[in-house]
Formats: C-alpha cells, structure tokens, sequence
C-alpha cells in the first residue's frame, strides 16, 4: 500500500475527485481508538474503479483515508488517498484501515528519513536506472545506520560526515 503525494498530482486530483462523486455508493469502514487522553478515528473507503484511467502497474483498488484525532479540545484532520496492488477479494475496506496502521510504521521509518533526511523528492536523476539506484543506495545507508543502532538518521548522518573512517569502518565491518 502506498500513500499518494503530492508530487503525483494527476493521480491524487483523480482519487479525490473519485470520493469526492461516489460517496453515497461507497461505505466507508470506521475505528475508534483511545489512548492516553487522545481519541482517534480513522476511516476508510476503497474502490477499483480508477484501475485502469490511473495506468499504475499493479494497481487493484484506491482508497481515501481520513484520520481526526482529538486531544483535549483540540481537533486535527488529515486525509491521505492510498493506491494497493492488493484486490478487493484480498482485502476489503476493514483489512486495508488495519493494514495503512502497520504502512505508518513503515512510512515513518524509511520512507519519511528518504523524503525529509535525504530530500529524495527534490532529487533531480530521473532517467534510466539512476533513480533506483539511489533509491536503494539511501536504503542501504538507512539499513546500516540503524543496525549501528542509529534511531536518528539525520544525527548518525552529521556523526558520520564528522568521522569519516567511523564511516568507512561501519561500511566494511557491519
């Protein structure tokens, strides 16, 4: 599951713009959690049917998910759209909200340090396989950080820049 950004434009107007029209049609699946004077609900609409105008490779359903979380008497709002390769038979609208909590996780922990850290989005290599391969190349330094024990990937970054044979060393003896 992939959340949809800004920097697919077309995409993420199209899966809006879906919800947007076909909100009787849809029913949405809601959850409720409370935890530590926090209340969030978090619901989830799904829909196959930008299949084939989004021509993403794989793409079985995409779906709207808005999040409202209340802390004391302050109340936020956010809404993500989310594109799957999973089918509505593999996972219906309940299986999705449940499966986007754990994808935070995962966001949180790579994809946010490749966005925010490494400023990925702004990278100006967009031919041939140069995009991958830096992809995989900040995957890789992301992976050896945090198996050096690094939990704040932009510090351990500095740290290392500032010692570079504590660098070299982390590479040849992981």
């Amino acid at each position: 599951m992939l959340r949809v950004k800004a920097n697919q434009p077309t995409l993420r107007e199209g899966i809006a713009l879906l919800f947007a029209s076909a909100t009787e049609r849809l029913k949405p699946v809601r959850e409720t959690r409370k935890r530590g004077g926090r209340r969030e609900v978090r619901e989830l609409v799904a829909s196959p049917a930008l299949n084939e105008w989004a021509q993403w490779p794989h793409l079985a359903q995409v779906a709207r998910l808005v999040s409202e979380r209340t802390q004391g008497v302050v109340t936020t709002r956010e809404t993500h759209y989310l594109i799957t390769s999973l089918g509505a038979h593999e996972a219906p609208p309940r299986r999705l909200l449940h499966l986007s909590q754990g994808h935070w996780g995962i966001e949180n922990r790579l994809h946010w340090v490749r966005d925010v850290t490494f400023d990925e989005d702004r990278c100006q290599v967009r031919s041939g396989a140069a995009p991958q391969v830096l992809a995989a190349l900040r995957n890789t330094v992301i992976g050896l950080l945090r198996g050096a024990g690094a939990s704040n990937i932009a510090a351990a970054l500095r740290t290392y820049a500032a010692h570079p044979q504590r660098a070299l060393a982390l590479v040849t003896n992981p």
